[in-house]
């Protein structure tokens, strides 16, 4: 039966290994892009249309396909007929992860057991945004309801984090932590680098004019992070070169840049290369974890980017070489001060291997030091995270693996948590249920729980922070 208890669980193992153990633990949502001001002023969806489609370009990437006039998607109509158009499309997703996660969300946040498509969109809407204008569903009881202790943003360098101290002061039930997010430090390339270099000045308090500047206003930002209860960097590495340089063509090419020149290939590669050497020290200098997101290949229709933008669903995967760069980059920090924590993913499926066995060539000291992340974005999905946890347990220690993050912009994402729990047990169900592991519920069920929740609790450092007591329900 669809989305009945079991679903996903074919193996008695398997049931017994999510009730028990996977099902009730909390959760860590150690990446994501939730706003932390929305978190703050905690207020209501006015509809469903908001809290579903508005930003979701995996929904409107299926919209299109499904030949929906880009009016539903991103422009002028109302939102009561984008949502209707979305209720046209899900019932073409049977086969796409997202058929599940909308009548999973459905089932958890609103208690709808129907199935979405025309005839029953009208009644849903009504019912759903009834229940949107209720207090538990304000966003930080969206969250709390949802079993979730730790929240961790993505933040620029240059941002205040004042809703993260107004946060800290607050009995919401769960922490917001922010994540150093550096790329516009890194992207000396970009359009509007000059005009961020104003806001990180403003911001560390301090003037930027020269590289050097630079470095020393960056670890200023860093150091009041820290003090925010920041444990986490995280970096868009869209394309991974590796070239290196001296001060002075730091110097060099920082000047020519700020003076409004063009630089060339090289130099990008020379600058994104010493400041990222230099970001890494610091991370291990405060004992964060470094994520790297690397080879997602972005904004590739032009007359949509000029349109919508950047994150509208126009990105794809990218496919340049990526172990000789990584190896050099890692090695370089290795043969100095040393490597923080570190989690790859890739949004190219095809480069696991690679992340995998040059992982094991910096393993020490922390259990799990360095994570292949969790199947993302276009691997998101059934096949893409059973893939990303065989080759994690064939290369590495599946049991020390860190587990499930959102990377969402939707506080209605937390059901892909339950996903992917069952997506894990029911894996290792298999695998007991063959042989291939003992049939041993307290060794199994203890790496589930530890996958689910407690992994991440010790790798990060969260319970030293204060994070509310982790009781199951």
């Amino acid at each position: 039966m669809f989305l009945n208890d079991d679903f996903l669980l074919t193996t008695d193992t398997a049931r017994k290994l999510f009730h028990q153990h996977a099902k009730d633990m909390p959760i860590i949502d150690y990446h994501c892009h939730l706003d932390p001001k929305e978190i703050y002023d905690n207020q209501n969806f006015r509809n469903l249309t908001e809290a579903w489609l508005a930003g979701d370009h995996y929904k409107w990437r299926l919209m299109r396909a499904n030949g929906i006039p880009e009016s539903h998607i991103t422009g002028d109509a109302s939102d009561y007929d984008k949502f209707l158009a979305w209720a046209r499309t899900v019932p073409k997703t049977v086969g796409n992860p997202l058929y599940s996660w909308t009548h999973l969300e459905l089932r958890r946040f609103f208690g709808i057991t129907a199935l979405l498509n025309e005839e029953s969109a009208p009644r849903i809407w009504e019912q759903v945004n009834a229940k949107l204008a209720t207090d538990d569903f304000r966003r930080r009881n969206i969250i709390k309801n949802s079993g979730v202790k730790v929240v961790c943003t993505t933040d620029d360098p240059a941002d205040s984090l004042e809703y993260h101290q107004l946060l800290k002061k607050e009995d919401t039930g769960f922490r917001v932590f922010p994540a150093f997010r550096p790329d516009k430090a890194l992207n000396i390339d970009a359009p509007g680098f000059t005009d961020w270099l104003e806001r990180l000045a403003q911001a560390a308090g301090q003037q930027v004019t020269t590289y050097a500047e630079l470095l020393d206003a960056l670890k200023q930002r860093i150091d009041f992070f820290h003090e925010q209860d920041c444990r986490l960097s995280d970096h868009a590495i869209d394309v991974l070169r590796y070239q290196e340089g001296s001060a002075e063509e730091l110097e060099r090419i920082f000047t020519k840049r700020v003076a409004g020149e063009t630089l060339s290939l090289e130099e990008i590669t020379v600058y994104r290369t010493e400041l990222l050497s230099a970001l890494i020290g610091l991370y291990h200098s405060k004992n964060w974890t470094m994520q790297l997101h690397i080879h997602a290949f972005r904004n590739n229709n032009t007359p949509m980017f000029k349109r919508l933008g950047p994150d509208t669903g126009y990105d794809a995967l990218n496919d340049l070489p990526l172990a000789g760069p990584l190896s050099r980059l890692l090695d370089r920090a290795e043969c100095g001060q040393g490597l923080p924590k570190t989690i790859l993913y890739s949004l190219n499926p095809n480069d696991y291997p690679v992340l995998l066995t040059l992982m094991g060539c910096y393993q020490k000291d922390t259990a799990g030091k360095f994570q292949l992340g969790s199947g993302w974005w276009y691997n998101d999905t059934r096949s893409g995270m059973r893939h990303q946890l065989t080759l994690l347990s064939d290369n590495s220690l599946l049991a020390n693996f860190v587990g499930m993050l959102t990377d969402s912009r939707s506080f209605l994402s937390y059901t892909r948590h339950e996903y992917f729990r069952r997506v894990l047990c029911e894996l290792i169900g298999e695998w007991a249920e063959r042989g291939e592991a003992p049939d041993d519920e307290a060794l199994l069920g203890q790496i589930v729980e530890d996958i689910a929740y407690g992994n991440a609790e010790r790798y990060f450092g969260f319970k030293e922070l204060g994070i509310p007591e982790a009781l199951r329900s």
